[in-house]
């Protein structure tokens, strides 16, 4: 006999993604202007209800394609957020995700939602608990980075060995010794040296890498621990 759960509540479930870029300084976040109430006019994290005919993570991919135009997004899976009262129109429970965008692809922000990009050390307040999902969002960001090269979804192809350690002094807030840093990195050998250089830092240039994925994966095989 099929159970009848009619008699039981029925509530809503929505995605909300932090998304981060870098703009090869700072930290960014993609926040968007309320176009509704409540709080019409205010900053929010860009979200969506979730469809009777997809998962959490197919809501959350549909939510960040029709902001940026992006597809094949870095997306993890971050919490879930179910307080009572987190909204005053409905119970709504929240499953957060956090997407890592390179801003140098070509980005096509949509006009409907009024987004902006702000610096992670100074954006608006947000509503609701959204300001809760990004705290939440920079630990799990720091976590993964300093034991997984997910990293360089937030550089360009190639980029220099100062873009790199501005990246990882930018998620983790603090300043690197530039010496021991390029010594931890080579250490690691999973970046090529190619025959290209950036010649806007100085007269003589400076080499351009890139994150070798395919030697990262044979070395993982083998037990390679990343650790920065």
């Amino acid at each position: 006999m099929t159970q009848d759960y009619s008699h039981f509540p029925r509530h809503l479930v929505a995605v909300d993604c932090i998304i981060f870029g870098f703009d090869g300084e700072n930290l960014k976040i993609l926040l968007v202007q309320r176009n509704f109430e409540p709080k019409m006019g205010e900053w929010s994290l860009m979200g969506g209800f979730i469809g009777n005919e997809e998962t959490s993570d197919e809501a959350a991919h549909r939510v960040l394609n029709t902001l940026t135009g992006l597809e094949n997004i870095y997306l993890e899976q971050l919490n879930s957020y179910t307080r009572i009262d987190r909204e005053p129109t409905a119970r709504i429970m929240s499953i957060s995700y956090y997407a890592l965008i390179n801003i140098e692809k070509n980005i096509q922000i949509n006009e409907k939602y009024s987004a902006k990009w702000f610096d992670l050390q100074d954006f608006p307040s947000l509503i609701f608990d959204h300001n809760e999902m990004v705290e939440d969002a920079v630990l799990r960001l720091r976590r993964r980075a300093s034991t997984r090269p997910i990293g360089f979804e937030l550089l360009p192809e190639k980029f220099t060995m100062k873009d790199l350690q501005n990246l990882y002094e930018a998620i983790f807030n603090e300043q690197f010794d530039k010496r021991n840093f390029i010594s931890k990195i080579n250490a690691l050998d999973i970046l090529v040296k190619t025959e290209g250089k950036d010649m806007t830092s100085s007269k003589k240039g400076s080499f351009l890498y890139r994150f070798d994925e395919a030697k990262y994966e044979k070395k993982l095989a083998e037990g390679f621990m990343f650790k920065i």
